[in-house]
């Protein structure tokens, strides 16, 4: 077992709030995905004659925003084989490796919270959800009440 270093997933996962990660985007930065994803037909399966199940995983997923990102990077067989993996993990005879498997491939393609975070992938606001907010009248997102917040002023003729 290797001792010591750096691991590929070790720590924890880029946040976009913080500080440090602000730096960070000057670096490499937060790709902002579309929230209406990727909007066009998925490509050519990549792979053997595919399965109704598979298919039904590749246009699902080639809908989704990260797609953007992986059609820049030519991610069409790895999405391939991440569907054909998932759709023998979803048998009900489906092996533990298998699914760790899809684990994994959910977490190098994005497609999990943790995999968001460490491709440094966001999905903008849905366009309806932005309209909406702007004829509200909420610039600004809402923001999460501080402890501060919380507290009020007591005058010495209050309490008990």
């Amino acid at each position: 077992m290797p001792r010591g270093g750096a691991r590929a997933v070790s720590g924890p996962a880029p946040d976009p709030t913080s500080l440090r990660s602000s730096k960070a985007m000057d670096k490499g930065g937060w790709r902002t995905l579309p929230a209406e994803g990727r909007g066009e037909p998925a490509p050519e399966w990549p792979l053997t004659t595919p399965s109704d199940r598979e298919m039904e995983l590749w246009e699902d997923l080639w809908a989704k925003p990260q797609a953007v990102a992986w059609e820049d990077m030519g991610q069409e067989l790895e999405v391939a084989l991440a569907c054909r993996t998932l759709a023998e993990a979803e048998r009900a005879d489906g092996r533990v490796d298998v699914k760790k498997m899809v684990r994994g491939y959910l977490d190098s393609l994005g497609l999990s919270v943790a995999g968001m975070n460490r491709n440094r992938w966001k999905v903008a606001p849905a366009a309806e959800a932005a309209s909406e907010d702007a004829a509200a009248g909420q610039d600004a997102p809402a923001r999460r009440p501080s402890a501060r917040d919380r507290l009020r002023v007591v005058s010495s003729g209050e309490g008990a």
